[in-house]
């Protein structure tokens, strides 16, 4: 690579010029590079929901989940369904391979659904595929003084929220609370019967008469003319005026008045009110928008006297300070690697040309992230602290050869030329080694690549700067800034070197030494327990309490309301949402559950005070007798738990409850699982009324019965310029079975109780239906401590299916029992990158023969990786971190990182051994590359400390983890490869070596004295 260097001497001008531009453009990119949390990734999944107010779950299965699970059970790519169904909803969820192209896939859903028929009195299906990018920047409360009438819903509608999409950057603003009234009819039996109606012309007493028609075209006036016929009904006073039969009108039998429905609570700090969730485009700055979001609400709230509107949550925060965070880690990071160069040379000039190469690098990988659709957020963050230390080693190597021939020979352009190029070939396939490590990322599964690319063209990026920079503008500056310099003499370390002859006059002693070593790190390894990356780093805690399904929707309400005015009350907390049953709007999101389950988003003044309030909540439990209250930490990668799951899955429920159960119990007592629940905890009373068909019509007699008692929709009408569905509420309200039967309903022979042509039986169903692949299955669900996943997970295999010692548990041959979860998950994580790290050896051994031009040089290089093990597994041990994901990440940049070390190495000993024979050359290089090789590790592994003592952001793949097996890792390498590899490499040219030093004796002994 000398022609560069020789290249920007003739250019300086161009060279300085274009060092200015990068500089420049570096700045404008920072500022101008979208900033977001994490990069846009797709979830292998696309969700079905579908609405069924007031349908049970029985029916919801039958005529809606069945038919959805047929119709998708062709989808390509598709690897398992997985669907749940309750009162009043269904959710198939389709899982795909991780390379499946996901909007493809959600357009595949789309056209297989296309030919479902289902109900009338089921919503459309809403086909969901999430991505990273839906992740809101802002949550928005709106509140009302008057509340949420409809006055104020207008002006939300038409006003307020139209303001927030006009922003620049707004993707979408999805508007939660503004659940629809209706006009609720509500019949009295008693008038009914008085007035000798029936309750089918109550149905059809809006039929034909709130409606538009045109009728024709005529002549009038010699003009064309449409002629019209309208009716139009806009008032409560209208709908109470409608004729039912001969001076009979509907507010004589029934009483009207308008609704909202009931179990639905959407409130913000104990009100009513609209929750406006704000996603952004993929071109903008989560930041800035965020801003442009806070003060628009500020000034609504000026503007309109009635309206608070106010951002409670926002991620743009979280991701200002995770943004900020990092950079903390980069900016301490280059501190460090300064003061290591610093104490090394001992020269400020010398210090100044070596630093030079982070801000250059940085800027010129800021450029290229712009130009490469890369956003920046932790993960791109994350890849600059890693690799600061990194983006000096060239420019140490450079800087320190000059200063070593500068003590020998007089200053001159020649001498930097020579210096540089000297070290050039090693520099660059060093930093080739390195970037080459993250070419098999596409090897990686789709999730983890998408976190991993960003990643992974950070420090590419700011390698291939830095090695670009140590060619050219660290030889420029030499010469200008050092020649006047006065250098301190460098001593040569004699200790050392004496120590690399005894090593190589004693090698089996050194490599078995290292065997040991090796092969007891292994083993530890193996023992070590496996984790999962822990994300409790939280931003908000997130509490559920849940009653049974047969729990009366009123007494849910009061219960959660209750619950909602004691977070309330507690001095740590800033803002609270409760949401209480499901929504049109949640459904568009998947969002979806039981109807007696009441949801809270804490917002807390300071994270520090999480746990005390954690517990306090938690210990309100007493006070919810037949609920479950739940909380936990959560954050935007959503709740801080790890869990393990177990599918039971067959054909009979009776076999899958006892089996669950059975699991359920003997799981919950090993040790590091904290909590054990089922998917089929809760039981319904389930009436069924089998209709004798000699009797009776069953479809005539269910549909008597759905208008009876249910709510059953007859028509719309205009109310304050808003169309608003009329709803008549159910006539009857059985309390017990006695009452059931004895509904009359009308049959061919006249009325007649039900029970006269069917027979009621009574069953304990559960209240959900779960289905996976169309088969029903039951999944028992472990929350585990991450640290320990591996240990945990061996241990419920061996409780469910047994080993050599134990029997394990008794399952039915007809009935399936699969582990799945993060167990899962990580055994599939751990599996890629080992087999990218065997690929990464492949290509870095592939870029040594190619630069060494020999097969045992690069091998001996090699020899670096299990020294490198040896140390990651130490540091492993002595931290008392388990491995995880990240870990892994750590030793995949080991493979690029301490191979620098043995080619910078080797490179002297190839050049030297020109002019000497094999061992001086060996000694020569080891004395000579001893102090960039210490320089240059020293400056990584200083830089990286910052992250060592600090708490990983949710979701970053840079956590302690990472820097305690490349700190651990390179260190250990270092060392050992200073006294290994000679080793190696004189063993795998041992008959060249001894034939050189025998001659070399041979004229020493014949040479006259």
């Amino acid at each position: 690579m000398s022609w560069l260097t020789k290249w920007s001497f003739k250019n300086k001008a161009a060279i300085t010029i274009m060092s200015i531009l990068i500089l420049a453009l570096g700045v404008i990119s920072y500022f101008t590079l979208p900033m977001e949390f994490l990069p846009t990734a797709d979830q292998p999944q696309v969700s079905v929901v579908v609405m069924g107010q007031g349908t049970d779950a029985d029916s919801m299965e039958k005529q809606v989940t069945s038919p959805i699970e047929e119709a998708v059970a062709g989808v390509k790519g598709k690897s398992n369904v997985y669907s749940t169904t309750g009162d009043g909803y269904s959710k198939i969820d389709i899982l795909f391979e991780s390379k499946t192209d996901m909007k493809e896939a959600k357009t595949n859903v789309q056209e297989a659904l296309s030919s479902v028929q289902l109900p009338a009195s089921v919503s459309k299906p809403n086909v969901i595929q999430l991505n990273t990018s839906m992740i809101p920047i802002a949550d928005i409360s709106l509140t009302f003084k008057e509340g949420l009438t409809r006055d104020n819903l207008d002006l939300a509608e038409k006003k307020l929220i139209p303001k927030y999409k006009d922003v620049k950057g707004i993707a979408s603003v999805q508007t939660y609370g503004t659940a629809d009234s209706y006009v609720s009819i509500k019949v009295d039996n008693k008038k009914l019967s008085q007035k000798n109606v029936t309750i089918d012309k109550v149905i059809s007493v809006l039929e034909g008469k709130n409606t538009s028609l045109a009728v024709g075209e005529r002549v009038i006036n010699n003009k064309s003319s449409n002629i019209n016929v309208t009716g139009k009904i806009d008032s409560l006073d209208k709908v109470k005026k409608l004729p039912v039969a001969p001076n009979v009108t509907l507010g004589d039998l029934a009483k009207v008045e308008v609704k909202k429905p009931e179990g639905v609570v959407t409130h913000i700090n104990g009100k009513d009110a609209l929750l406006l969730i704000v996603t952004k485009d993929s071109h903008s700055n989560a930041v800035s928008i965020t801003k442009e979001v806070k003060k628009l609400s500020e000034q609504i709230s000026k503007d309109y006297k009635n309206v608070n509107a106010s951002v409670f949550f926002a991620t743009g925060d979280s991701v200002q300070n995770s943004v900020h965070s990092m950079m903390k880690e980069v900016l301490l990071g280059a501190f460090f690697a300064t003061v290591v160069i610093m104490l090394f040379l001992r020269s400020v000039r010398s210090t100044f040309i070596t630093i030079v190469s982070i801000p250059l690098s940085l800027c010129f990988t800021l450029f290229l992230l712009s130009k490469s659709g890369v956003t920046l957020n932790i993960l791109t963050l994350g890849g600059v602290a890693v690799a600061i230390g990194r983006l000096v080693d060239d420019s140490i190597v450079v800087i320190e050869n000059i200063f070593r021939k500068m003590q020998k020979e007089e200053f001159s352009l020649g001498l930097i030329i020579d210096a540089t190029k000297e070290v050039g070939s090693a520099i660059t396939a060093s930093t080739l080694t390195t970037v080459a490590v993250f070419l098999p990322i596409g090897l990686v599964n789709g999730g983890l690549q998408d976190f991993m690319l960003p990643f992974a063209l950070t420090l590419t990026y700011s390698l291939l700067s830095s090695l670009i920079v140590a060619l050219t503008v660290v030889p420029l500056m030499s010469a200008g800034l050092l020649k006047n310099e006065k250098l301190r003499k460098h001593k040569q370390p004699v200790r050392f070197t004496k120590v690399i002859t005894w090593s190589l006059n004693h090698k089996w002693v050194v490599l078995l030494l290292s065997l040991l070593l090796f092969v007891g790190s292994i083993g530890a390894y193996t023992m070590m327990p496996k984790g999962a990356v822990d994300n409790s780093s939280s931003d908000f805690v997130g509490t559920t309490l849940s009653y049974p399904n047969n729990t009366p929707i009123k007494t849910v309400e009061e219960k959660s309301l209750q619950l909602e005015r004691y977070i309330l009350a507690q001095k740590e907390v800033k803002d609270v949402y409760m949401q209480l049953g499901n929504t049109d709007e949640g459904a568009k999101w998947g969002d979806v559950g039981s109807p007696t389950e009441a949801t809270y988003t804490i917002i807390v003044k300071d994270s520090g005070n999480i746990d005390s309030l954690m517990k306090r909540i938690e210990n309100q439990k007493k006070l919810y007798d037949g609920g479950d209250l739940s909380v936990s930490a959560a954050s935007l990668m959503g709740a801080s738990t790890t869990s393990i799951t177990v599918d039971v899955i067959g054909n009979d429920m009776n076999k899958l409850e006892k089996t669950a159960s059975s699991i359920k119990k003997e799981i919950s007592d090993i040790k590091g699982v904290d909590k054990v629940s089922t998917n089929q905890d809760e039981k319904k009373t389930i009436y069924s009324l089998d209709v004798d068909p000699t009797k009776a019509n069953t479809q005539q007699v269910a549909q008597q019965l759905g208008v009876m008692l249910n709510k059953t929709p007859i028509g719309a009408i205009d109310l304050e310029g808003k169309q608003a569905n009329v709803l008549l509420e159910s006539v009857l309200n059985p309390t017990s079975p006695k009452e059931l039967k004895d509904i009359s309903i009308m049959t061919e022979t006249g009325p007649s109780p039900v029970s006269k042509v069917a027979s009621l039986t009574q069953a304990e169903k559960p209240t959900n239906q779960f289905h996976k692949n169309g088969d029903p299955y039951i999944q028992v669900t472990a929350d585990v401590n991450p640290e320990k996943l591996s240990e945990i997970n061996k241990d419920i295999q061996t409780t469910i299916f047994g080993d050599g010692k134990n029997k394990g548990l008794s399952i039915s041959k007809d009935v399936d029992v699969v582990i799945g979860g993060a167990s899962t998950q990580q055994g599939e994580d751990f599996s890629d990158l080992f087999i990218t790290m065997l690929v990464s050896i492949g290509i870095v051994f592939l870029i040594m023969v190619i630069t060494f031009k020999t097969i045992r040089t690069p091998f001996a290089i090699l020899f670096s990786l299990p020294l490198a093990a040896i140390g990651a597994v130490l540091g492993l041990l002595i931290s008392r971190i388990p491995v995880d994901v990240t870990a892994l990440l750590g030793a995949l940049m080991l493979i690029g990182i301490v191979v620098t070390n043995a080619i910078v190495l080797l490179d002297r000993v190839k050049q030297n051994e020109k002019k000497m024979i094999m061992r001086d050359a060996i000694v020569e290089a080891a004395a000579t590359r001893m102090r960039p090789i210490v320089m240059t590790s020293a400056a990584t592994i200083c830089a990286m400390l910052p992250l060592l003592f600090k708490q990983s952001e949710s979701g970053s793949l840079v956590s302690q983890s990472l820097a305690v097996v490349v700190i651990g890792g390179l260190a250990v390498a270092t060392l050992l490869t200073l006294v290994v590899i000679p080793v190696v490499y004189e063993l795998l040219h041992f008959k060249k070596s001894k034939k050189q030093r025998i001659q070399q004796k041979q004229q020493e002994d014949v040479t006259p004295l």
